[in-house]
């Protein structure tokens, strides 16, 4: 496989971040500080312009670049290169006060996050004023000019300079306008999806508590009481901030035809976007990462699970391309409960973290930490000390040279032959529908927990969404995937006929991709595929405890302890690899089913296991019967350790990580080059504490 570079212009991990020294025009001789530290500290880029607009634009029509202008003079001069962004993300006040619609309407008190549909009320919005950030209306004509002509300005004046080396689209973008305006634009949308009224009230049920709809600006309020209004309107929402995001964009690709174009993301993943839907319109997937290591309750390993996940998922988006690690933290952030202090060593191994699983980038929030205002206590590489025999400081400048060492890994992909399904669609609707039940609805920790197994054992894992390709992988693994649309269903048919395994989970196959649920039985239109009927599905109280017997030769047998959810089946066709052993109604009845589907097999497992073992001890004889491997083989890694591999030109780099503030041991079986440390491994190794090894071998 060949290597595949985020940019033509450099072939090493750039290690740099955000840089904001309009918070500091008042302080002579700034920059020439800042940029001796950033000597010190093998800083060799920088993320610029990201809040400057009052800076770019004091008052309306009258710019100032001569801040940019030094930057990039300092940038060329010393070599470093340049991340710049629009400023959209934080608009200026003699903006916000001149033009009022340009500020966002929300509810009071109501913000879009996990569970709102089934929380938000009907009283009416109310204009938000000056203050905050990413709270601008994505409607309208004005805010979007506004941006059009800065961002043409940037794009004319940067856009081919030799330093520029991507465009970082405004920042962390979100939703929740609901203004006159976005209204408008959610009934324009409805109208575009559903062409009449009578296709829109069939698909939302209407005729439920008479909801039904004579005229289109009749819909105005989300009523949670409709489902599909609710899953239809966060599709809206998530659609039109990417259709604000391809406006801001479409100057600079006009200009700057050359230089990629990405946007930061949050994590979550983040609730209101669809990061399908928007990995399109993206050269590069970029993404804001800030793990809080050091939970008591976890020991690491959960934080870094709950990461790892994302970074594959941001590698996936663009087909396994490397990304951008946009923001990280060199410290303890400001918005924790407990903003706790790193270890030392943890923010070397949460930074080799995120280049093990595809990233080509290090970089932070932020460069110099500013004086005052809500940020003022996050942390960053120049500390108010400014003092560069500071911890932290020192850690940073050993990163950049571990970072140096492994410049090789640039460009390579991670060979994977397992995918995870992620589904904003999916968790939309789960979590817009009153019922099944209140009771576990939490679809991304479902995912998660499927995903646990294959990061314990190095094996690699790329994310996939409705709409990607599967045909790549052996195994193809869809936990609770309560929307399935008929052409989802058919490509799932497709991949299992064609030879491929797939998983489905209880939840799975509901509902349609309106919302209505599928008749004549669930799995809906997959019973054939998967062989079942799933009659009903039984939730157990928190304290409850039911099981199920498997009935496999190798890892998957015995008893295994269930919780929160189990699906009555009925066999049609499938084989039985567990069944319920509760004493209840359905006892002795099918828990985990195959089927064979063409050339390939459809596993269904219809309940949750109370802890990892059930989902662990099925994933390894799955594994072992696919053939699908370590990418360490024959390697133990115990708990805590993970091991993550990337390929390419060749070159093969198998990053191991305790996660864990205690030591731990492997035992090699072939004696390994670690590349960090610069030395020959072999037999029993230690790994102390928040260790990372990188195994490098060539075939060059």
């Amino acid at each position: 496989m060949e290597k595949e570079y985020l940019s033509n212009k450099f072939k090493h991990i750039l290690h740099g971040g955000d840089y904001n020294p309009d918070q500091w025009l008042d302080v002579p001789g700034i920059m020439d500080k800042d940029f001796a530290l950033f000597d010190l500290a093998g800083i060799n880029s920088m993320s610029i312009g990201i809040f400057s607009w009052a800076t770019l634009e004091p008052r309306e029509g009258e710019f100032d670049f001569s801040m940019l202008d030094e930057l990039f003079e300092r940038a060329e001069k010393t070599g470093r290169y340049v991340i710049l962004a629009t400023p959209s993300g934080g608009k200026p006040a003699w903006m916000a006060n001149k033009y009022p619609e340009i500020n966002r309407m929300c509810i009071p008190g109501f913000t879009i996050a996990p569970g709102w549909m089934v929380k938000r009320s009907l009283v009416p919005p109310v204009r938000v004023e000056h203050g905050g950030r990413h709270n601008h209306c994505p409607t309208s004509p004005i805010y979007r000019e506004k941006c059009r002509i800065i961002n043409t300005k940037l794009a004319e004046r940067y856009g081919n300079h030799p330093m520029l080396a991507f465009w970082h689209v405004s920042n962390e973008y979100n939703t929740g306008c609901e203004c006159d305006l976005c209204r408008a634009a959610f009934r324009d949308w409805l109208k575009k999806k559903y062409k009449t009224l009578e296709n829109l009230n069939h698909s939302w049920w209407t005729p439920f508590w008479s909801h039904t709809y004579s005229d289109w600006e009749e819909i105005k309020a989300v009523d949670v009481s409709v489902s599909s209004m609710c899953v239809d309107f966060q599709r809206f929402c998530s659609e039109q901030a990417l259709d604000f995001y391809k406006a801001e964009c479409a100057p600079l690709r006009e200009i700057s035809p050359n230089i990629p174009v990405t946007t930061n993301f949050m994590s979550g993943p983040f609730h209101d976007l669809d990061f399908w839907k928007w990995a399109d319109e993206m050269d590069v997937a970029s993404w804001d990462a800030y793990p809080q290591y050091h939970e008591p309750a976890t020991d690491n390993r959960d934080t870094a699970i709950y990461f790892s996940l994302h970074h594959d998922l941001f590698r996936s988006l663009k087909g396994g391309k490397p990304f951008i690690l946009m923001e990280s933290c060199p410290g303890p952030t400001n918005w924790g409960v407990l903003n706790r202090q790193l270890r030392p060593g943890v923010h070397r191994m949460k930074s080799l973290q995120a280049v093990a699983h595809g990233s080509d980038t290090v970089c932070y929030f932020q460069l110099r930490k500013g004086r005052g205002a809500s940020e003022k206590f996050h942390g960053a590489v120049i500390d108010h000390a400014e003092n560069p025999n500071g911890r932290m400081f020192r850690e940073i400048a050993d990163l950049s040279k571990d970072l140096k060492k492994i410049e090789g890994v640039v460009g390579c992909h991670t060979p994977a032959k397992v995918a995870l399904m992620y589904d904003w669609n999916a968790r939309w609707a789960l979590e817009a529908s009153a019922g099944p039940t209140d009771h576990c609805k939490e679809y991304f920790a479902t995912v998660l927990k499927h995903y646990d197994y294959f990061w314990s054992n190095g094996i690699p894992v790329d994310m996939v969404g409705p709409d990607s390709n599967l045909d790549k992988y052996s195994l193809v693994i869809t936990p609770s995937l309560y929307m399935v649309s008929e052409e989802l269903s058919k490509r799932f048919k497709e991949y299992v006929a064609n030879g491929g395994t797939l998983v489905a989970t209880y939840l799975t196959g509901v509902v349609n991709d309106t919302d209505l649920v599928h008749m004549g039985g669930l799995p809906g239109n997959m019973r054939d595929l998967f062989g079942i009927w799933a009659e009903e599905i039984d939730y157990l109280y928190p304290q409850e405890v039911s099981k199920l017997t498997a009935t496999g030769t190798n890892k998957f047998k015995g008893d295994f302890e269930l919780a929160n959810v189990c699906e009555v089946i009925h066999a049609e066709g499938a084989s039985v690899h567990a069944t319920f052993a509760n004493g209840d109604y359905y006892d002795g009845m099918p828990a985990v089913t195959c089927n064979s589907y063409g050339k390939g097999k459809a596993w269904y497992i219809g309940a949750e296991g109370k802890s990892s073992d059930m989902l662990i001890s099925f994933y390894e004889d799955l594994t072992a019967e696919l053939g699908i491997e370590s990418c360490l083989p024959n390697v133990k890694l115990p708990y805590g350790v993970a091991a993550q591999v990337r390929e390419g030109d060749g070159e093969r780099y198998v990053f191991v990580i305790n996660y864990k503030s205690t030591p731990a041991e492997i035992t090699l079986p072939t004696e390994q080059y670690d590349i960090l440390a610069e030395e020959t491994c072999s037999g029993t190794v230690t790994l102390p504490p928040y260790c990372v090894k990188c195994f490098f071998t060539s075939k060059k």
